[in-house]
């Protein structure tokens, strides 16, 4: 019997990864508390309040961490409270695979790597098709906190930073879910190669606005609305990975002109500081 608890955060997109497959986050405070509780017997069972979680993708992380004979030998009970609204390019499923890979990690590999903990979400994302690249830019934001630019192909985090304190992002989430055609952005993969090159040195806010017009030109968002809300005050504006999600990243004294900007538009608005404290995780 042992019973453990690990805490992971969220990420908002400053470069989308699937047109090149390098990627810049920025990892946000809203978390998912994945508690993993073991007992004699075998089986994965899953509780979560959410009901469009992935149990295959939790299903999948778990196999990454344990062998088989352990899975033979333990019943896995997951539960899983998580903050993050999922299916809005929030990062939800890489906080989800991190957290319960970390808590696993805890009770039946302690000797685990950072990174190899980060890679068994990372390839139970693809293998569960929860992501198409993996996300590793998506999972390092989430798992290490701050800015994040990555090499999603080689799984490489090229550079990091802990992020100003006094930021907060103002989050849209729309009332319709359609999100456009991955595939087109692929069209404009020379866009998201220099909005990359940007955030590779350290220039985080025009990447993100270069991606934010570049996505809400794909994926169905107004562009227009990336300029209103830099126009506000916004340091970086963009839709979050595929979207439908559009964070804008500002001051908290500005937060009121940011929503102003969003009350236009059918929806609702999540306020979140910005994140720079690592995943955490402990024996219960």
């Amino acid at each position: 019997m042992a019973k453990a608890k690990a805490t992971v955060h969220g990420a908002i997109s400053l470069v989308n990864a699937i047109a090149t497959q390098k990627g810049a986050t920025l990892g946000i405070e809203l978390k998912v508390d994945a508690i993993i509780e073991t007992s004699s017997g075998r089986g994965i069972s899953i509780q979560s309040e959410n009901k469009n979680l992935s149990s295959r993708l939790i299903n999948k992380t778990i196999e990454k961490i344990l062998s088989k004979k352990e899975l033979e030998e333990n019943k896995i009970e997951v539960t899983l409270n998580s903050e993050i609204p999922t299916g809005y390019g929030l990062k939800s499923s890489s906080a989800i695979s991190s957290a319960v890979a970390l808590a696993c990690s805890k009770i039946f590999r302690p000797k685990l790597t950072d990174k190899q903990i980060l890679l068994a979400g990372v390839e139970a994302s693809i293998e569960s098709k929860v992501s198409i690249t993996g996300a590793y830019d998506d999972a390092c934001s989430c798992y290490y906190g701050g800015f994040n630019v990555t090499d999603n192909f080689k799984k490489n985090r090229i550079s990091s930073e802990k992020a100003p304190v006094n930021l907060i992002a103002v989050i849209f989430i729309p009332k319709n879910r359609k999100r456009g055609n991955l595939k087109n952005l692929k069209i404009l993969s020379t866009v998201f190669e220099n909005a990359w090159e940007l955030a590779k040195k350290g220039d985080y806010w025009n990447a993100m606005n270069m991606n934010g017009l570049a996505t809400a030109a794909t994926l169905n968002s107004d562009p227009k609305i990336i300029i209103n809300l830099l126009e506000k005050g916004a340091y970086g504006a963009s839709v979050s990975g595929n979207g439908p999600a559009i964070a804008a990243v500002t001051k908290k004294e500005n937060e009121s002109n940011i929503k102003k900007v969003f009350s236009t538009l059918e929806g609702n608005v999540i306020v979140s500081k910005i994140n720079n404290k690592k995943a955490e995780v402990y024996e219960l």
